[in-house]
């Protein structure tokens, strides 16, 4: 397979992937899938909170009203392109710094313009607003269009707060400078949030109501809690 059809390739399953996993029925694997995305989950925040680069994260953990974290979301194009992740939405009490979760999204894309290579990445994204986060409970949420969102700031000695709905911190390997996840589409991944609970429970059901529990969830909410200073 040449690299322009390879590319295409991965861009449509980018796409392709993010578009059909919130829609297939729950099957026998997704409570160990579900529980495979945690244990990334919890190493995607240990990596990124203590990166040098991103000296503003744990500050930003600290006063983000949630976060959404992507252990691997994938990018590749040749004209054509596309991305696509599943991750993991959890909810910090103001009060006592708990983190509440996870409930299971999906994250994906697709743009056209002159583009080749592949990337993948690692993604922080702090929701700073109720609202952005009620969407997320309610519908499809459109990054870029439905709520703002921003990039994190990089480097060492950046203190200057970013003022967004959403403030995105990515770790990147590959082809591709960087990662914009402007015009993305975050949905619900039910079937995961089906598996990790035993039962039928939304979003609402697993942060606002508190109605289902997993404590194998547990070194995820340490971590973030750790981590948010």
């Amino acid at each position: 397979m040449n690299f322009t059809r390879r590319t295409f390739t991965l861009a449509g399953a980018a796409v392709g992937v993010a578009a059909a996993l919130g829609s297939l029925p729950a099957h026998a694997s997704d409570a160990s899938d579900a529980q495979a995305l945690v244990d990334k989950a919890r190493v995607t925040v240990t990596q990124l909170a203590n990166d040098k680069d991103f000296v503003t994260v744990k500050s930003s953990l600290a006063n983000a009203k949630a976060v959404l974290v992507f252990p691997q979301v994938l990018k590749a194009g040749f004209v054509l392109g596309g991305s696509g992740g599943t991750g993991v939405l959890l909810v910090r009490d103001a009060k006592t710094g708990d983190w509440v979760g996870p409930a299971f999204y999906t994250m994906g894309s697709g743009s056209i313009g002159f583009q080749a290579g592949a990337s993948s990445a690692e993604i922080l994204m702090m929701v700073n607003s109720q609202k952005a986060l009620d969407s997320l409970f309610s519908n499809k949420l459109k990054l870029g269009g439905d709520a703002s969102v921003a990039a994190g700031p990089k480097g060492v000695g950046t203190g200057a707060s970013v003022t967004a709905d959403f403030v995105v911190y990515s770790r990147v390997k590959g082809a591709y400078a960087g990662m914009s996840v402007e015009g993305s589409v975050l949905d619900v991944r039910q079937k995961l949030n089906t598996g990790y609970y035993g039962k039928e429970a939304t979003p609402v059901d697993i942060l606002v109501k508190k109605d289902v529990h997993n404590p194998a969830a547990a070194p995820l909410q340490a971590t973030l809690k750790g981590a948010a200073k």
